[in-house]
């Protein structure tokens, strides 16, 4: 099967619009072991990481996607080296300010998700203004999952639900999933169809635990900076080829 190049900015031939996910996550994994390979320090890949989803985001919206979510932080991830960790809250807060403009002009409809008050004050701000300056935005819708971790947004959820049963609001009959999904981070956004998670780990690493339910699952061996329209392809080839039940038998 062949592949359309990689700078093509309208949907290659050989995959089907009425077969595309809705909702694409990513795992963007494996920055450090490239900058390693490249003798170069693990900030210059956070960095590349940076340009690759960039890119992602534009050839979602190229090719007809609507929502992407990205695993930008994790709860885990505090336990990293001082300096890398002030090095990617800067780098969240300058890439935003930098960008948000663009995304403006570009309909891009940003949410980020996760517990946000640990970040530090001027993220936050940044995280802010561009929720705000975006809400309205009709085109795709861009989620960055930051500080986030599946099972705390389970808890935190549960514990809101449970606040409620005391304060006598609702009774323990009137739990189901559509309660249960307006207490979680990502409240009113679609579940993922297809995980893609780079560098070969087979694991998804504590994200969107709930959400993820049903969705298709991708690993490639590329490491998130090398990761661009081509990889994007094979990742929509392989996705397009899955027999998706949902638990029933067609």
């Amino acid at each position: 099967m062949s592949l359309e190049p990689v700078t093509l900015s309208q949907l290659p031939a050989n995959l089907s619009r009425n077969l595309l996910p809705h909702h694409v996550a990513v795992i963007m994994d494996g920055n450090g072991r490239w900058a390693k390979n490249q003798g170069k320090p693990r900030i210059i890949g956070h960095q590349k990481g940076v340009d690759a989803l960039k890119d992602l985001l534009r050839c979602c919206k190229d090719w007809g996607i609507s929502a992407l979510t990205a695993y930008a932080f994790s709860t885990e991830n505090w336990g990293r080296p001082h300096t890398e960790v002030q090095f990617l809250m800067t780098l969240f807060e300058r890439v935003l300010r930098r960008e948000l403009q663009e995304m403006k002009q570009e309909n891009v409809k940003i949410r980020f998700v996760g517990n946000l008050r640990d970040l530090p004050d001027s993220l936050r701000q940044e995280i802010d203004r561009s929720m705000e300056d975006t809400k309205d935005n009709q085109g795709i819708q861009f989620t960055v999952a930051t500080n986030y971790g599946g099972r705390q947004e389970i808890i935190q959820a549960c514990q809101a639900i449970a606040t409620k049963i005391e304060q006598g609001y609702l009774s323990s009959s009137q739990i189901n999933e559509e309660l249960f999904e307006q207490h979680l981070y990502t409240q009113g956004i679609p579940h993922p169809d297809l995980l893609i998670r780079t560098s070969g780990e087979m694991r998804i690493s504590n994200f969107l635990l709930w959400q993820m339910a049903y969705a298709e699952i991708y690993v490639t061996s590329t490491l998130w900076p090398d990761f661009d329209r081509l990889e994007f392809h094979k990742a929509l080839q392989a996705y397009q080829q899955r027999d998706r039940r949902f638990g029933k038998v067609k």
